[in-house]
């Protein structure tokens, strides 16, 4: 499916980014012609990410035991990087062609043009985005953004091209793509800000709160502490790695079932491929006893007074909670 998706988005960005230039013949809008060569860009992210999708539904083997999902990061981050260098670009001829205007001609085809290429981009864009969340796809939803902004950006050029067309103030035209080449140069960074962020396995605090609300759940009393909880993100992939307080008198066996019931949990509650590694503590009394609710505990030396509170705070930090939560 989301290799349909992306090769749909490569085919329809070819299109487009050709009826641009068609446009730019018809009309010879610079502004246009900026954002033809921009579309350039769409094309070429298209096909990385078509490459990049391709490459993450491999299985994972011994060079890359963890799977190859985070060339959906690495996708992302290039996409930006190429929509920052046209955005430079796009600046430098907008400059060049302000100080040397040339004239415009047809330009109601162009606008036909520019509408028509709009629609299918801010279509097309929110349809990716929106699958792209509902498969975790980096990938996907970085290219409709992508779309979504191109869509933007043509909006404006669509808006300042009429302007154009009743002033003939042709030097509008670099003005205005000068204007949108900055809104293009922000969203490439957010883009690469993003991919950097999944890349550095930076802290996702809304898969960790994911994660910990259906600890919380289904929390059990044997649970008596979570700590260092870690997620890594490999492109729609969780790789998840926790330290388990359990009764110090558990069996082997009976530690193994209590680890394996965290998972079950969270990978029934995700509907997320997980891969999860799980440390088993020992208890210590009497410091874990005033927050351990097993009834009938053999070895228990202080009453019970209340249970932890989990936050994103406490349990992703790397020790265990002695103290009442």
């Amino acid at each position: 499916m989301k290799k349909k998706l992306i090769l749909l988005s490569l085919c329809v960005s070819i299109v487009l980014c050709s009826l641009k230039f068609l446009a730019f013949y018809i009309t010879s809008s610079n502004a246009i012609l900026t954002d033809a060569l921009e579309s350039i860009i769409n094309v070429i992210a298209a096909a990385f990410a078509f490459y990049s999708i391709h490459l993450a539904s491999q299985p994972k083997d011994f060079l890359h035991p963890y799977g190859h999902g985070k060339i959906e990061f690495f996708s992302a981050g290039f996409e930006g990087a190429l929509i920052i260098l046209a955005g430079f670009f796009m600046i430098y001829e907008s400059i060049k062609n302000f100080l040397h205007p040339s004239e415009m001609s047809s330009l109601p085809i162009g606008i036909l043009i520019l509408a028509f290429t709009i629609i299918i981009n801010g279509i097309l864009g929110k349809k990716l985005q929106k699958l792209g969340k509902i498969m975790n796809s980096v990938t996907l939803v970085a290219d409709g953004k992508h779309l979504v902004i191109d869509a933007v950006s043509n909006v404006i050029l669509l808006v300042g091209v009429a302007a154009i067309y009743f002033t003939h103030f042709n030097q509008l035209d670099s003005i205005l793509s000068i204007v949108f080449s900055f809104v293009i140069l922000w969203n490439g960074f957010k883009m690469v800000r993003s991919s950097v962020a999944g890349l550095m396995d930076e802290a996702d605090t809304n898969t960790l709160q994911t994660i910990l609300n259906i600890l919380i759940t289904n929390r059990n009393p044997y649970w008596i502490d979570i700590h260092n909880l870690r997620v890594q993100h490999y492109g729609s992939d969780l790789h998840i790695d926790a330290h388990l307080t359990l009764p110090y008198y558990f069996t082997l066996e009976q530690t193994h079932e209590e680890v394996n019931s965290v998972k079950t949990y969270i990978t029934k509650n995700t509907q997320r491929n997980v891969e999860i590694f799980i440390h088993a503590d020992p208890c210590l009394p009497p410091e874990n006893c005033m927050a351990c609710s097993v009834l009938n505990c053999p070895v228990r030396k202080a009453d019970f007074v209340k249970s932890y509170t989990w936050t994103i705070e406490n349990i992703s930090k790397d020790a265990r909670h002695y103290t009442n939560g």
